[in-house]
C-alpha cells in the first residue's frame, strides 16, 4: 500500500551550471548540463521514496522522450508508476533551467506542453482512499480538487505544496489539512504584511490542522491555531536551489508519516530541504532518511 500519493506537475529539467547569468543575446558555456525529472508534487513524491515512505504518482504522462525520461525516473527512485496512465501524440512539460553558482540562484523558463487534465479512474481512486496522504501542488486543479473532495471523505490527509498562485486555487484551499505555502503565497494571497499574519489569516480562513509558510534561507513559520513558531534553515554550501521546496514538501509529508509533530516534520523537511541544495538535481539531491539523521545529529 501506498502510503504517499500524489497529483500535480510532472517535468523534464534540463539544468545548465554556469558561472554567472549571460547579459541578453551573448553566449556563455556551461560547465555541466543534466536533465532531471522535477515539479514540485512529483519531485516531493521522489522525496518522501527516498525518506523510506511508499509513494504513487496519480496522473498522465505521454509517450514523447520526455514522457519516456519522467516514467523510468519515477522508477529509478521508487515512485509507483502503475497508476499513471500514458497518454501518446501528446507533448510533455518541460523545462530550462539555468543554475548561477556565483549567486546561488536559479532561474527556469518552462513550457507546460500539451497534455490535457488527468480524469481519476477507480484505480487511482482506490489509491487515494488506501493512502494516508494526498499531496497536492496546484497544478492539473480540477482533477486535485476531485482528489481532494474524495480525500477528505475517506479520512485521508491532504497536503497542499501552496508554492505558486495559480488562477482557481481557492478551490482547493479548504481541502488542504497540512497548508504549505512559500511566504511570496501568503502574502500575495492574503495581502497581509507579514508571514505571521499571514499565517493566521489563513489559517482562520481554511481551518487547516496547520499552516507551515516556508521562508527560503530564513527558515520558516508554523501555526496551529495556537501560537507562531519559528523553525530554523541549516546553512549549507549551495549549488543548485532548484527543488528545495519541493522535496520540503515530501518530506513533511513522509514526517507525518512517521508520527513526528509539527515542530520536528519542520525541523526535518528543513535540513532535508538543505542537503538537496549542496547537490545539482532536485531528485538526485534528495537524501535518504540516514543521510538526514546523520546531518540534524552533526548539528544537535
Amino acid at each position: 500500500m501506498n502510503k504517499i500519493v500524489g497529483i500535480g506537475a510532472v517535468v523534464c529539467d534540463t539544468l545548465m551550471v554556469t558561472d554567472g547569468f549571460p547579459p541578453e543575446d551573448t553566449k556563455m558555456r556551461a560547465e555541466s548540463t543534466v536533465q532531471s525529472g522535477g515539479g514540485p508534487c512529483a519531485t516531493g513524491l521522489v522525496a518522501a521514496a527516498k525518506l523510506g515512505e511508499k509513494a504513487a504518482f496519480l496522473g498522465d504522462l505521454t509517450d514523447d522522450a520526455a514522457g519516456a525520461f519522467l516514467m523510468a525516473d519515477f522508477g529509478r527512485f521508487g515512485v509507483d508508476t502503475s497508476l499513471i496512465e500514458v497518454k501518446p501524440g501528446f507533448t510533455s512539460f518541460t523545462s530550462f533551467i539555468l543554475l548561477n553558482k556565483k549567486a546561488a540562484t536559479r532561474t527556469c523558463i518552462f513550457d507546460r506542453g500539451t497534455l490535457p487534465g488527468t480524469v481519476l479512474n477507480d484505480a487511482q481512486k482506490e489509491a487515494i482512499k488506501n493512502a494516508e496522504i494526498l499531496m497536492v501542488d496546484g497544478n492539473d486543479l480540477a482533477c486535485a480538487v476531485e482528489a481532494a473532495k474524495f480525500a477528505r471523505e475517506n479520512g485521508v490527509k491532504v497536503l497542499y505544496d501552496a508554492g505558486g498562485l495559480y488562477q482557481g486555487i481557492e478551490a482547493l484551499l479548504p481541502y488542504a489539512d497540512y497548508l504549505i505555502p512559500s511566504e511570496e503565497f501568503s502574502l500575495g494571497h492574503t495581502g497581509c504584511a507579514t508571514a505571521e499574519e499571514a499565517a493566521k489569516e489563513l489559517y482562520r480562513r481554511y481551518s487547516p490542522e496547520a499552516v507551515v509558510i516556508t521562508q527560503g534561507k530564513k527558515g520558516g513559520i508554523f501555526y496551529d491555531g495556537e501560537k507562531i513558531v519559528s523553525y530554523p534553515a541549516f546553512p549549507v554550501e549551495a549549488v543548485d536551489s532548484n527543488g528545495a521546496g519541493d522535496v520540503f514538501h515530501g518530506a513533511f509529508a513522509a514526517a507525518l508519516c512517521k508520527g513526528y509533530p509539527i515542530a520536528e516534520c519542520c525541523r526535518f523537511s528543513s535540513a532535508v530541504s538543505a542537503l538537496k541544495c549542496t547537490r545539482v538535481g532536485a531528485r538526485d539531491g534528495a537524501p535518504t532518511f540516514e543521510q538526514v539523521q546523520k546531518f540534524l545529529n552533526e548539528r544537535a
